[in-house]
């Protein structure tokens, strides 16, 4: 039986790209950089995506992820980068002003308060997820919230993990189990860690031959037929 759930929160608890779409869009307003259109809103996901993925391989820093995301689109639709700083300081907190459930994800945390131990563990930035998780009333139902940033490293690495389990011990890890939608991070993560995986695919996923994942779920009230109360 589960008794601890590791939730991620973009992508799983949270639709984020409701909330990049929204922040993005009325920033750009914000900045007088004219109308941002979905086909450019679409191109700046897939731009923030890569950046995520060279930062959980290693390869880069958040603070260059943050504002190197920006500089390159910016640079691809010819705006000028001189205010990518600012701008993406507006851009963080703007990200949790739009709050977009995950297949009622509210309430299946709240129905699950008291009967296993929840905890929020992110990659995001603290001044985004501090405000998604007091609007989304996450922040009040879960046990925890645990914050790359605040814990100096990211998911996928085993140090962001341990001091996770520092914090909420004693863990059991054979009952214990991390939900997250990125296969790079919060699946890869989980394997480092040594814990159980729940990849969230509503869509599908082409998953690695050589990765073993223990669950595979399409909606988030399958999480109840996993830790079978």
């Amino acid at each position: 039986m589960i008794d601890t759930i590791l939730w991620d929160v973009d992508g799983t608890l949270l639709d984020f790209h409701a909330a990049e779409y929204a922040a993005v869009k009325s920033l750009f307003s914000e900045f007088g950089y004219g109308k941002c259109s979905d086909d450019m809103t679409a191109r700046y996901s897939e731009i923030n995506d890569s950046f995520w993925k060279r930062l959980e391989r290693g390869e880069i820093t958040k603070a260059q992820v943050l504002v190197g995301r920006f500089e390159q689109f910016f640079s691809e639709y010819g705006i000028s980068t001189e205010r990518v700083y600012e701008f993406n300081e507006k851009y963080q907190p703007r990200l949790g002003d739009t709050i977009v459930y995950c297949d009622d994800s509210y309430n299946i945390v709240k129905s699950l308060k008291g009967k296993v131990r929840q905890y929020a563990v992110s990659n995001g930035t603290v001044a985004a997820q501090t405000k998604k998780m007091k609007l989304s009333g996450f922040g009040a139902l879960l046990d925890g919230v645990f914050l790359s940033e605040n814990m100096g490293s990211e998911k996928p690495n085993i140090g962001f993990f341990e001091k996770v389990f520092e914090k909420i011990q004693p863990v059991d890890k054979s009952k214990t189990v991390i939900v997250g939608d990125s296969l790079t991070s919060d699946m890869q993560g989980g394997i480092n860690a040594g814990i159980k995986t729940c990849l969230y695919a509503p869509n599908g996923i082409n998953i690695p031959e050589n990765m073993n994942i223990d669950y595979v779920i399409k909606d988030l009230h399958e999480i109840f037929d996993i830790i079978k109360l």
